[in-house]
């Protein structure tokens, strides 16, 4: 695993089918975001290279990838384009859920399969407009009939709920069970209807299309994931989210730190040679994203020494260390993007030309308010009263 996020990691194959569809988000990014669209290219380009798949055994189908691999494939795309980069991230999200924790169930089996065969889209849904960003909590139930199950949720964003062939989401076992108390459902396209109620006009992250709405659905009970979802919220869902994350995020600020770079060039080729006065900004940018890169990689390394280790995935020290990843990620990628753009001056602050950054800073900007980083330090904060402070470096 030394080659973490140097390159790759991941087979040759996998990283030039991943290659093939970076070049394509990065053609389309910038139509992406000005039109606030969902990029459907990048994502026909996924499905050609059956990339959806690729976390899924395999055995059923897919190419039994790593977390690690995708975390690669998070930072490829990022780099390229923030809002296909999220838009892969969250659908493996769901796929890791799947593969881990629905090992048990013919039907959920049956899906992965139909998910490699197909190259099915996987959404979440965990928002819900009385619970804000806790995904910890739902205010929806499940409500059972027999073998069949109904669900209506008010669900403030869903991110490319629309395009998605498949949506995962949180509930309470029933109408009598506490708000913590809750399951993870898998409905197909044809098992829910969406009524929107909140549009997606932003200033970042454009194209995740995470509009608003209310969700109407009905299947069986062998929809609902055999774990509750406590324990699949703590195992995967919570840390691969950060992981994946805080991969696009690096990503993106590796696209900003390359750009600065071009700029310095070219403005020291038009001077004779004499760099431009923002150049010691780039050092800045430079070993900020370094910092941010070795952070992920750790984290990486963390999580894949945990696995299947339920002791390690539910212990505190484990749990604040992925919650304050996402925190210190967002804070680093926000800190590199600006200083990219100091690099830049006017040519990074203008929102169209070969070195312009805006886009990369709108889009830096939606990685502090993705699950608030307000809420994740109030939340670690009890938490850190009972972590000792190491009396040695090493150890």
């Amino acid at each position: 695993m030394g080659k973490i996020l140097n390159n790759f990691a991941i087979s040759g194959n996998l990283s030039s089918r991943a290659e093939a569809v970076a070049v394509v988000a990065a053609e389309t990014a910038d139509a992406v975001d000005r039109e606030a669209r969902f990029p459907a290219e990048t994502f026909l380009a996924a499905r050609a290279n059956r990339l959806l798949g690729m976390l899924v055994p395999r055995e059923l189908g897919g190419d039994g990838a790593s977390v690690s691999d995708v975390v690669d494939v998070c930072y490829l795309l990022g780099r390229a384009c923030a809002s296909s980069g999220m838009i892969f991230a969250m659908h493996q999200i769901m796929v890791a859920i799947l593969v881990i924790h629905a090992r048990g169930s013919a039907w959920q089996q049956r899906l992965l399969r139909q998910l490699c065969k197909e190259q099915l889209l996987l959404a979440s849904s965990t928002t819900e407009g009385q619970g804000g960003g806790d995904l910890r909590k739902s205010a929806c139930a499940l409500e059972q009939t027999s073998s069949r199950i109904a669900l209506t949720k008010t669900a403030t964003v869903i991110s490319y709920g629309a395009q998605a062939d498949a949506i995962l989401t949180t509930a309470r076992r029933s109408g009598e069970a506490l708000p913590s108390d809750q399951v993870l459902v898998v409905f197909l396209k044809d098992d829910y209807h969406l009524e929107p109620i909140m549009d997606w006009e932003t200033l970042g992250m454009r194209g995740t299309c995470s509009a608003g709405f209310t969700l109407r659905a009905r299947g069986g009970i062998d929809q609902v994931l055999p774990e509750p979802y406590q324990r699949i919220h703590t195992h995967t869902m919570m840390p691969v989210a950060h992981l994946t994350w805080s991969a696009v995020w690096a990503g993106l600020a590796a696209g900003s730190v390359e750009r600065a770079r071009r700029f310095v060039r070219a403005a020291a080729r038009g001077a004779g040679g004499q760099p431009p006065s923002g150049t010691a900004h780039l050092t800045r940018a430079a070993m900020s994203l370094r910092s941010l890169r070795a952070l992920l990689a750790s984290a990486l390394q963390r999580f894949e020494d945990a696995a299947d280790q339920a002791e390690k995935l539910e212990s505190l020290d484990f749990q604040n260390a992925m919650n304050l990843l996402k925190v210190n990620a967002s804070e680093s990628a926000i800190a590199t993007v600006m200083s990219a753009m100091q690099v830049c001056g006017l040519a990074g602050y203008r929102s169209a030309g070969e070195f312009s950054l805006a886009r990369y800073i709108r889009d830096s900007l939606s990685s502090s308010i993705m699950i608030n980083n307000d809420r994740i330090l109030a939340n670690v904060a009890p938490a850190s009263f009972l972590i000792e402070v190491p009396n040695w470096l090493r150890g």
